[in-house]
């Protein structure tokens, strides 16, 4: 199932001005404490060995703050079928295109009193949104700094501290341990949120850098059998590298739902989650192939527990008949306008990032 993996000549070749380094001398700053008596013991909860410096330095990839936006309506530089990250807090809707974070992969974004930042490694195809609170609302940046090829973020605090993505903690510095507040978001085609949000507000391509955000920045990188990754992990090969997974972490370890095996469950699907995730009433995912996209949900509606199938070619739950949308809106029946809570411990990544992250989650294959 495990074994290690190493990145080609030819891809290693291909991705100029990354060297493969160690992290201890770092582009104007040091991560880990120096000196004789220096230990990494009381600095790093994660091991050294497994922090690579991606080449460009601190802020070479420029994390983003409160970037413009511009109704859905009058957008017309994105493509139906790309891919975006799409917040729902409230009546406040946003969608942050791929194609932007690929390129900064942080967005600094304060929205009606919170501090959030909304996050995407390309490398590892993971896409999170956390609360920005237990940093005192400091914004994070990009730190050129990955563990485990993923995205490092630092806050900008006077003691700076250092954040995998995928850990959801502070890994290095004096916040190690602090945990991040995670906000559910969904990674779905353009064309879908355009359709279940018609009234949302989008990040624009103005952000005032000079970048080609018509090209993806990586190559083949991302295609699903593509095998390779950028610094060495072990890799566990049951699933295709590239292969998008719903992961959703759960008291048990989580659980993996990779998108080939919702596939198999037809154009729309719902799976019980097997696994307490702290959402009343258990929770349940749903699957949209064409908006390619699943999402977990409590299965509380108005204080009842809720059973849900695929009826007719649409979701549907057993006890009202209504019918449900992936993002967890009743579209028709008696419970029409009712949202279902997300889960929040739930993101979509690449299925070797997820694996190498949740070591000890469960592997769903559909039935």
């Amino acid at each position: 199932m495990s074994r290690f993996a190493a990145p080609s000549r030819l891809w290693a070749a291909a991705l100029t001005g990354l060297v493969l380094s160690g992290c201890t001398d770092y582009e104007g700053f040091i991560i880990l404490p120096a000196g004789p008596d220096a230990s990494t013991e009381d600095y790093c909860i994660i091991p050294e060995f497994e922090i690579y410096a991606g080449g460009p330095g601190r802020d070479a990839v420029p994390a983003l703050t409160n970037p413009r936006l511009l109704e859905a309506e009058t957008v017309d530089y994105l493509d139906d079928e790309e891919l975006v990250v799409g917040l729902r807090i409230d009546a406040d809707i946003v969608a942050f295109p791929l194609r932007v974070l690929w390129y900064h992969e942080i967005v600094n974004f304060d929205l009606n009193g919170r501090s959030l930042a909304i996050t995407h490694c390309p490398l590892t195809g993971s896409s999170i949104a956390f609360d920005r609170g237990p940093v005192g609302d400091a914004e994070f940046g990009v730190s050129g700094l990955l563990y485990r090829n993923n995205l490092m973020m630092y806050d900008r605090n006077d003691e700076e501290s250092f954040w995998p993505q995928m850990s959801r903690q502070g890994a290095c510095g004096p916040r190690s341990g602090t945990q991040l507040v995670m906000y559910p978001v969904m990674e779905m085609t353009w064309g879908a949120w355009r359709e279940m949000h018609p009234i949302s507000w989008v990040m624009t391509l103005e952000t005032g850098f000079d970048r080609n955000y018509d090209v993806y920045p990586y190559g083949n990188y991302r295609e699903l059998n593509n095998p390779d990754i950028l610094f060495p992990l072990d890799i566990d090969y049951r699933r295709p590298l590239k292969e998008r997974v719903l992961g959703v972490i759960d008291d048990s370890g989580g659980v993996g739902y990779p998108f080939g095996e919702l596939a198999r469950l037809g154009p729309l699907g719902v799976v019980e989650h097997d696994g307490d995730t702290g959402a009343p009433g258990g929770a349940v995912i749903f699957w949209d192939g064409d908006a390619r996209t699943a999402m977990a949900y409590s299965t509380l509606v108005d204080g009842t527990a809720h059973t849900f199938a695929v009826v007719g070619g649409q979701i549907v739950d057993t006890e009202s008949g209504s019918t449900w949308r992936v993002d967890g809106v009743a579209t028709d029946g008696p419970l029409i306008g009712a949202e279902l809570e997300a889960v929040p411990a739930a993101y979509i990544s690449f299925w070797f990032a997820w694996a190498a992250f949740e070591s000890e989650a469960a592997l769903w294959v559909a039935d």
